[in-house]
């Protein structure tokens, strides 16, 4: 029997496996995907983005999504046919080796959302159980440890810090970044640089940063990145037990007592432990649990509340961008455009909080990026002309060339509250099963209209800044898809065991060994990228268990 098997090993799972394992304990990860490191990430796009190489085949393991409809039924899509994926990262790290790393904290008003802001008709916005002083150590714990790059610059909506700065400088950045600046200072907006976890430099027995320009949706081949894998498993004493699909859990009346994982092979394994992590994903880790009833939670492990798999959010939102062409330039300001590899990094966060005729509303985060570099969906943009005709052979190599060597994309991505609702959870399919025979997870979705009101108020301010930049061919989209990389919710934690999975502590209220510490236990998601909050949490949640071992 190990002390404790936590099952998963991204965000929520590498900071509990890093500093029990550290502190003594023996630990046990159960992860399905592969293990990596630095030498397997290469920039090859066919691979990364068009093929299945970090995470699984839809002929294998998919979803069944059940898509709200205006009137009051949901469509039904099965993710093979449709080619609809909700995977991300299926490897030790998890999606942590794929994200941009756009690090943001939440502000104090989320963790009191409904204090501050008031109730919504159709959403279940509560209180955090949590405040964000409560959170902040840990979040200035991801600074130092994980590593994170940036200058705090003093702007309207700046949350409290207990440290001065960042411990890494800002990561280098392209002399548009200027054109920008300045544009918000003629506006009045409040430009700030956007903090990456991404080392700006060497540091933490890791390389700085090369500027490759290849970060989202990629592994890291520097180690700048601060995936968890790269930051915190490879530095840690932890076990990893690749290839284990964890199907089921066990328990009796108040404990969970065993953890069944298959190989790929389908051979069978079993794992006992003095306490148990679910940190597989919030749409994985509530398929865990409906799937692992028992004659004491005949509706799913920790679910005699029946709130497992309720109030599932994404990241509201949405992106837009503008194109910057040569023949708006001066020569100087073509050559600062076209550096390559260097970030952009800046952020609005201006309208965190707002007011509009007279109510006072939750804003958002916007990020402004340059379009990525994978040239595949560069060039196919270039495939019609302005009157839908194909175009082909030279005319085409020409009209690329020009697209490429004489103009670049300045993208921008909205965020803000996916609002919980009754409409958006997850519950298991009663036919469909994955390659292991486990039930297949079903993604019921509904986006409150409140989502798009606020992202397209956004938007707005967003793009007025392009234009004000010179840019050309602005636009946007807001809509209620939901991200697949940024999901939360499910099993959200509260005081109330009647309405909550979790304690504030993140311990199931119905099961005395049982942590969940991915972003399933957030009520609400902030208007944020949730990364930061969730390896802060995991933190804070290593520090609970680290007291229950030592009392035992």
């Amino acid at each position: 029997m190990v002390d404790v098997c936590i099952i998963g090993s991204g965000a929520g799972a590498a900071p509990i496996a890093y500093e029990l394992s550290n502190a003594g304990f023996e630990v046990l990860v159960l992860e399905k995907g592969k293990n990596y490191t630095e030498a397997d990430f290469s920039k090859d796009e066919v691979g990364v983005c068009r093929r299945d190489m970090f995470t699984p085949a839809l002929k294998d393991e998919f979803h069944i999504i059940n898509e709200y409809q205006d009137d009051g039924r949901y469509k039904r899509y099965d993710g093979r046919e449709y080619g609809w994926s909700f995977w991300n990262g299926s490897m030790v790290g998890g999606s942590s080796n794929l994200m941009s790393g756009y690090f943001h904290r939440m502000k104090p008003a989320d963790f009191q959302l409904r204090s501050v802001y008031g109730e919504i008709a159709g959403a279940n916005v509560v209180d955090w159980p949590i405040s964000y002083e409560d959170l902040e150590p840990y979040y200035e714990k991801v600074e130092r440890i994980v590593g994170v790059s940036g200058a705090v610059v003093a702007h309207s909506q700046q949350e409290p810090r207990s440290s001065k700065d960042f411990p890494y400088p800002p990561l280098q950045t392209n002399g548009a970044v200027k054109w920008f600046d300045a544009a918000c200072k003629r506006l009045g907006f409040e430009s700030i640089p956007t903090p990456r976890a991404i080392l700006s430099q060497n540091g933490l027995s890791r390389n700085g940063c090369y500027y490759s320009n290849f970060c989202g949706s990629y592994g890291c081949s520097s180690g700048a990145k601060g995936s968890v894998r790269a930051a915190l498993l490879q530095k840690c004493k932890a076990k990893i037990i690749t290839d284990a699909f964890v199907y089921r859990l066990e328990s009796d009346a108040k404990r969970v007592t065993k953890a069944y994982y298959k190989t790929r092979f389908g051979i069978r394994h079993v794992v006992q432990a003095k306490i148990f992590v679910l940190a597989a994903q919030a749409i994985e880790s509530a398929r865990l649990l409906l799937n692992s009833k028992n004659r004491f939670f005949p509706k799913g492990l920790a679910n005699n509340s029946n709130q497992v798999g309720k109030n599932l959010i994404f990241s509201g939102g949405g992106s837009g961008s503008g194109r910057f062409v040569f023949e708006k330039l001066t020569k100087k300001q073509q050559k600062e455009l076209m550096e390559p590899g260097l970030f952009f990094n800046r952020s609005l966060q201006q309208w965190y909080a707002y007011e509009e005729k007279g109510k006072r509303y939750k804003g958002g985060t916007i990020d402004f990026l340059f379009e990525h570099q994978n040239i595949i969906p560069r060039v196919m943009r270039e495939l019609y002309d302005d009157k839908g005709n194909l175009v082909w052979g030279e005319a085409l190599a020409k009209k690329v060339h020009r697209r490429l060597t004489r103009s670049r994309v300045l993208t921008f991505e909205v965020f803000n509250d996916w609002l919980p609702t009754d409409r958006c959870f997850v519950s298991v399919d009663k036919e469909a099963k994955d390659k292991y025979g486990v039930p297949v997870g079903v993604i019921n979705l509904y986006s409150h209209p409140h989502d798009r009101k606020v992202g397209e108020y956004l938007a707005h301010k967003a793009a007025e800044v392009l234009r004000e930049m010179g840019a050309v061919a602005v636009d946007y989209d807001i809509s209620s898809s939901p991200p697949p990389n940024l999901v939360a919710g499910g099993c959200r934690f509260g005081n109330d065991a009647a309405s909550s999975v979790l304690d504030k502590n993140c311990k199931a209220h119905e099961l005395q060994n049982l942590y969940v510490s991915d972003a399933s236990f957030m009520p609400t998601g902030g208007s944020v990228p949730y990364t930061w909050t969730i390896y802060a949490n995991s933190f804070r949640v290593a520090d609970i268990i680290k007291k229950e071992l030592t009392s035992l």
